[in-house]
């Protein structure tokens, strides 16, 4: 047998039964990421000088719909594991089981996203500005999910980072379950490309990329959350060549690797188009905090009467008269 100087062991299961309610690892990791990325993404929306409270008004219909849309990605694209003989259609409903697509989630929770900015008033590029750190740390976190359930990973290896797999059942019948099922032996039947690891380390990367990007820069327009589209996009390229799990393919590449070449250079062109609409939009309010720190920093006195509201005053490029959006 095959000895390994370090390897990472794998979790020995991902669902815990609380009575007769299943705690699933994966479920709960996506809805820290979801509370990581709203609560960061209104410090840098308040930031800019939004309203406190308008980024969770936005998530309200943004993250449903985004779930809604990273499942029906998923599903289109492995529609041979729910559809066909021996298999259940009523599975690919189960979304604790796992199985988003990023790219559906991303695309349909826009639609939300716009849906609720255009009810308020507030500009979708600038929002999207503010929360795309915390999106894409929210995916990192997300990741951990994958590595509870034993899921997307690569092919064999034999590096120090190497991660254990076990074969999991159901300690009841003794069948095999990955996803519901214990690791009764804590041999591993193989050691892989542990490839949710690397992406959870590249979305950590391309998280400080933005927000160095932002500040340097000061990005507008939707150009830091073009930053980490293209980043994001450029490490999922690499990192899917690796994926061994079974995925559709098209012209005998896997899908998200088409995918992601074709958003990275959509992701591109916008960055570059968009630099010709100026500087940064002014959302204009009272105080400001750091969108990293939290600090609270002096601001200009806040132009807004007595009395107006969140939607009654919007963005402002320097140079311009500020344009009313009344809300909608």
């Amino acid at each position: 047998m095959t000895t390994f100087l370090a390897t990472i062991p794998s979790p020995d299961r991902g669902v815990w039964q609380l009575g007769p309610i299943p705690i699933r690892a994966y479920a709960l990791c996506i809805i820290v990421g979801i509370i990581v990325a709203i609560w960061w993404g209104e410090r840098r929306w308040v930031a800019r000088g939004g309203a406190k409270g308008e980024v969770t008004d936005i998530a309200v219909f943004a993250v449903p719909f985004g779930l809604v849309g990273g499942r029906l990605y998923h599903v289109a694209t492995d529609w041979h594991k729910y559809f066909g003989e021996g298999k259940n259609p009523w599975e690919a409903l189960a979304i604790w089981n796992g199985g988003l697509g990023i790219w559906g989630a991303i695309a349909l929770g826009a639609v939300g996203a716009w849906i609720a900015c255009r009810r308020r008033g507030i500009p979708l590029p600038a929002m999207a500005d503010a929360v795309a750190p915390g999106i894409v740390v929210a995916q990192a976190i997300g990741r951990l999910g994958n590595y509870f359930n034993q899921e997307l990973y690569g092919g064999p290896t034999t590096l120090p980072w190497g991660l254990e797999i076990y074969q999991r059942v159901n300690p009841v019948t003794g069948y095999q379950d990955e996803l519901g099922g214990v690791a009764l032996d804590h041999t591993p039947i193989m050691v892989v490309h542990p490839t949710f690891l690397y992406e959870l380390l590249w979305n950590l990367g391309v998280a400080l990329l933005v927000v160095w990007a932002d500040r340097k820069f000061r990005l507008g327009h939707g150009r830091a959350f073009a930053v980490y589209v293209a980043g994001y996009t450029a490490g999922r390229f690499w990192i899917e060549l690796m994926r061994t799990d079974a995925a559709t393919e098209v012209f005998g590449l896997r899908i998200n690797v088409i995918t992601s070449a074709v958003v990275f250079i959509g992701a591109i062109a916008y960055f570059v188009l968009a630099a010709k609409k100026g500087d940064r939009e002014v959302i204009e309010r009272g105080e400001t905090t750091d969108p990293d720190t939290g600090d609270a920093t002096a601001a200009d006195d806040d132009p807004t009467p007595a009395g107006a509201t969140a939607a009654d005053q919007r963005t402002k490029v320097p140079g311009t008269e500020p344009v009313d959006k009344p809300e909608q």
